[in-house]
């Protein structure tokens, strides 16, 4: 397996690195315009164009919308069906993940100023979210406890969720952790179609306020088309994986370590940065060793020769700041005292600090969220969190005193604008 290997002493860094990270999902003219096509059907014909594309692309002979919900039974089967060692790793692993994001419950505030006026913010959850969740092939359970539990600690009154069941196969661990959060309905749709059904409504299928959770192309296209009409999430990119090392940890950890993004898809990215070009080299040792056992190693070697990289740099300082310039979804600082380099470190999803915290972790059960900003997006962007289905509304309530000396700053502005009616609506509550 060929790797890249850069160096930042070399001449051409820069636009070697800013070559490696150049990654744009071209717009497919027509995947885009196919699912135009299916939003514009689903908004107009409803359940009708949701049965047709259900039998047309999932195979699924399915005669009715209502044939398309599974029952509360059907969910609580499946948890109860599971092997001991998997209810409890689910259940476990929510536990530590509703944990995590009760820390992030936002409250109402105000405040009252001098002269009796009050200001605030009221924080109220949204009514309704649905959640899109990979089926068939795909299937993640993580992807639910993920995308579930903030909604619910958040105080969501009703979450939908959308399974495509291809040919009728339904992941029973998918549908057991769907129980275990307290998804109130799930409908075996996937696709573009589900997306609107959600976005829009449909005689069976209610309108959400805001949709989340991660699909293929078609899946990212329409939840940009969507945006506006209702909330999304994200539009993530592919996997991505940035490992600073020390070059102590043991080189097949790390080696591991970036198999582990590049397993999701020939476009995920892992890159390693360490000051020690020795370890760099085991690294790539470790890797095309390790390689030949994994069952993904076509995907992993597709993605780890078009995308990834081993790059040495002078020192860690570095590191960070070429870090920064990456803006990684997973950013691992396997190195001594990982805590004192946080100040350095401005853009990442997610940051794993030790030798002992691997990413994976991040992924199943260590408690924050596994929804982060792909493509650099971690410049401006955060994961997902309770706080995506929060929203917050201005409180204020002006005294008759206040309204006499915020009527004259009002009427002064407006007046400047030649907005006469804002100034005389605010100049009439003078007293």
């Amino acid at each position: 397996m060929n790797i890249k290997r850069l160096s930042s002493q070399q001449p051409d860094f820069d636009a070697q690195l800013a070559q490696l990270l150049a990654f744009e999902s071209t717009q497919d003219e027509k995947l885009e315009a196919t699912v135009a096509a299916i939003l514009a059907d689903v908004r107009v014909r409803g359940d009708a164009a949701l049965l047709e594309y259900t039998q047309r692309f999932d195979r699924m002979p399915v005669n009715s919308a209502a044939a398309l919900e599974l029952p509360q039974a059907a969910l609580r089967a499946a948890f109860e069906g599971l092997p001991e060692a998997q209810r409890i790793a689910l259940e476990r692993a929510a536990q530590r993940v509703t944990a995590y994001h009760q820390k992030q419950l936002q409250t109402s505030w105000s405040y009252t100023e001098e002269d009796g006026t009050l200001l605030g913010q009221q924080v109220t959850p949204l009514d309704r979210v649905g959640l899109y969740v990979p089926g068939g092939k795909a299937a993640y359970p993580s992807s639910v406890l993920m995308n579930a539990l903030p909604a619910k600690v958040a105080g969501v009154d009703e979450l939908i969720m959308v399974v495509p069941t291809p040919d009728g196969v339904q992941n029973q661990l998918v549908l057991a952790a769907a129980y275990l959060v307290g998804v109130d309905r799930v409908f075996t749709i996937g696709g573009a179609q589900a997306v609107a059904a959600l976005a829009y409504g449909t005689a069976t299928i209610p309108r959400v306020d805001k949709v989340v959770g991660p699909g293929n192309a078609y899946v990212a296209s329409a939840k940009r088309r969507v945006f506006g009409a209702v909330g999304i999430d994200m539009v993530a990119g592919p996997s991505e994986i940035l490992v600073i090392c020390d070059g102590k940890t043991n080189p097949d950890w790390i080696a591991m370590d970036l198999f582990s993004q590049a397993e999701h898809d020939e476009l995920a990215q892992a890159i390693l940065i360490t000051p020690d070009a020795a370890y760099a080299d085991a690294v790539a040792a470790s890797a095309n060793r390790l390689l030949e056992q994994m069952p993904r190693r076509d995907i992993i070697q597709t993605a780890l020769e078009n995308r990834g990289a081993l790059i040495t740099v002078k020192d860690l300082d570095e590191a960070c700041a070429i870090s920064n310039r990456i803006a990684p979804e997973h950013l691992e600082m396997s190195v001594d005292e990982p805590q004192q380099w946080l100040p350095k470190l401005k853009h990442a999803g997610a940051i794993f600090m030790g030798r002992y915290t691997s990413e994976s972790l991040g992924d199943y059960c260590a408690g924050p969220n596994h929804v982060l900003p792909t493509s650099g997006t971690a410049r401006f962007s955060s994961p997902l969190g309770v706080y995506d289905f929060q929203k917050r509304s201005s409180l204020i309530q002006v005294s008759a005193r206040g309204a006499a000396v915020l009527g004259d700053i009002a009427s002064t502005l407006a007046f400047g604008e030649g907005l006469q009616a804002h100034a005389q609506s605010a100049l009439y509550r003078k007293s």
